[in-house]
This record gives structure tokens, sequence and C-alpha cells, in this order.
């Protein structure tokens, strides 16, 4: 099936998204920042600011040309990163993150972005948007460094929900298939099922019975099937999608920043301790450099909630300008492909292929 992209509300010509200024800790001034640098990247792009309106008008106005391509709507409450979900829920309408929803749920804008609290995002996300139909669970998606010519891939839940049976995880294969193919240009993305060990035989009862539906689903899907992987898969060539459930994702995720601060750390450490280290580090500076940047969280900011009636993207609570620009140029790249709607067509008909092929079975 050949993905097709629908309107998502918003002129053609340009593409809308809505933001959370207030969200994130280095405040508003960080996240104006990231507009203005994604502004020059996205030319046809306009952006629905949302927040404390005589502390972002300033701001906008200190960019040049960015006033004209902002609408600020007021907010007078923030969602702090302390605050619980539930409580969020009953008093949250006045708040930024609320708002900054609301454009997308409205047709006003087309993804959503914000720096704020994770859980507070996605329960909001979760009661004005709806889930697409035929999710169960959605998903946080995010990008690992890896070996591939893109530089990166998908796993996928991030910490979106500890628990996933086999139907859920069968989900989170199609939605990140989707996602490596729109959002990284992967065509045939290969998926594979994160796991103990690579033997069939392995793992929980669960994980056993999605790689039956998730191999069973291939096809449809349109893409590849790998079977199980493991942690040290993560960062390969073997595989574009890794899928996990939302427990062992988030572990992994934080692992995997922690171990890349330390090796940060380390190395500057190592070339401070001697001069003969301050040599080596000058003359090893540009390739140093290089491998900075490929493993920089900021140039791919955002975790990508799939499964939702709308893009939403999550980016880290300290991001600073260029992380959150990062997550900006990734909601609009999604937002001009129609991604959502090529999402939910998929899963329908993967769905539709599925439920035919147990009635044949059955017959």
């Amino acid at each position: 099936m050949a993905d097709t992209a629908q309107s998502t509300g918003a002129d053609a010509s340009e593409t809308v998204l809505s933001i959370d200024a207030m969200g994130g800790d280095k405040g508003p001034s960080a996240v104006v920042d990231g507009i203005a640098i994604a502004a020059s990247a996205l030319p046809s792009a306009r952006f629905i600011v949302h927040g404390d309106e005589a502390r972002l008008t300033p701001l906008i106005g200190g960019n040049p040309g960015l006033a004209d391509r902002c609408t600020v709507f007021h907010a007078d409450k923030i969602v702090s990163m302390d605050d619980k979900p539930s409580q969020v829920m009953r008093s949250g309408r006045d708040t930024s993150m609320w708002s900054a929803i609301e454009s997308v749920r409205s047709g006003e804008a087309s993804a959503v972005i914000s720096c704020g609290n994770t859980g507070a995002l996605m329960a909001m996300s979760m009661l004005r948007l709806r889930k697409i139909e035929g999710v169960n669970r959605p998903a946080i998606a995010c990008l690992w460094p890896s070996r591939n010519p893109g530089g990166f891939n998908v796993m996928l839940d991030a910490g979106a929900d500890i628990r996933a049976d086999e139907n859920d995880l069968l989900q989170y294969a199609l939605m990140g298939a989707s996602y490596a193919r729109n959002g990284l240009g992967v065509a045939r993305p290969r998926v594979g099922l994160l796991n103990v060990g690579t033997e069939e035989f392995k793992g929980r009862a669960e994980l056993k019975l999605a790689a039956q539906a998730i191999a069973r689903a291939a096809p449809v899907g349109q893409f590849d099937y790998v079977g199980f992987v493991e942690g040290g898969d993560m960062p390969s060539d073997r595989v574009d999608v890794i899928v996990t459930d939302g427990f062992t994702g988030n572990v992994a995720l934080k692992t995997g920043e922690g171990i890349a601060r330390l090796v940060r750390e380390l190395l500057e450490d190592a070339f401070r301790s001697s001069w003969m280290s301050r040599l080596g580090a000058a003359l090893a500076m540009k390739p140093l450099r290089h491998m900075s940047t490929r493993i920089d969280p900021r140039q791919v900011n955002g975790g990508l909630f799939l499964g939702l009636n709308g893009t939403v993207v999550k980016s880290h609570g300290a991001s600073d300008g260029m992380g959150v620009s990062a997550g900006i140029k990734l909601a609009a790249q999604l937002s001009a492909a129609g991604f959502n709607d090529r999402l939910a067509a998929r899963i329908a008909a993967s769905e539709r292929a599925l439920t035919t092929e147990d009635g044949d079975r059955d017959e």
C-alpha cells in the first residue's frame, strides 16, 4: 500500500507549528532562540507561540523578521516539571501546554512542540487529540545514534507506558516503521524486537507472540522483520527500528545519555591531564568535533509521540536554542510529509489485512 498524504487543516503552501514557549528548564528565551534558528531553515513556516505575552513579545521582537511569522497566544499558567499529570489534567486549561495542544486540535497548526513535563504532555495530548483508531497505547519514539547511513535508528517506546503486550508491540513496529520511512527516509525499514538474546526460544511469552505478529504484518507494513535484537544492536546498522516496552526503552535511553556524558567528561579530563595530552587534543580537534556533532543530542532533539490524532514532538527539558530548533525542524518535516495521516492509514490497512488473514485461517 502506498502512503498517501491528506490535508492537515493548514494552508498547503505553509507549515504552521504550535510552540509551548513556557515549558523547559531554560525558559522562554531558549524556546524563542530555537524558533529563530528554525525559522531561517524553514522559510515557509509560521509559528503560534503560547505563553506569557508580556515576556514573549519582546523576545520575539528582538529577532529581526521573526515577529511577522509569529502569533502569540497568551496563557497565564505554566506546567512545571514537578507537576503530576493527574493534577495538570484537573487544572491545566489555562497553561501554555494546553493552549499549544488546542491549536493542533482545532486545525490551526499541524504539530505541537514542547520542552515541558513529559507525563503531562502525553496526558493532555491523549485527552485533547485522542488516539488513532486501532491504537491501544501511544508510544514515544526517539532517535538513537547508529552506524546506519542516516546516522540514527528509531527506538520505541521510550517511556510513554511501561506496559506492552504483543498487540502493543505490533503497533509500535508499524508506527516505528512509518516514522523511519517518513522521518529518516528509509524506503523499507528493518524492524527488530529487543530481547535478551536473538534465539527464537528466548524471552517472555508476549515477546514470542509479538515476534510472530510482527513477522506476519511485515509485508503489509512494507518493512522487513529481522527478528530479535539485543542491546548491542541498538547503535548498529543491522536494524532501523528497535521495538520494546516503555520501561526497557526508557532505561536504555537514560543509560545511553549517561554513558555519553561520562565518555565526554573522561575525554576532557584525559586531554587536560598533561601538556602532551593538550597537544594531542589540538591535533585531533577536527575529528573530535565531527564525533561530537554526530552524537550531539541537540542535533536530533525531539521524542515523537506516536499513535495520536496529531503530531506531538517532545524536546528535552534542558534544551537550548539549537535543541529546540531541532525539534521544530522534525515537526515541520513530518507535517510536510503528511506523516500522521499516513500513519493512521497504514495502521488501518494493516489491521484489515491481519483480520482477513486470521479469518482465512479459521475457515
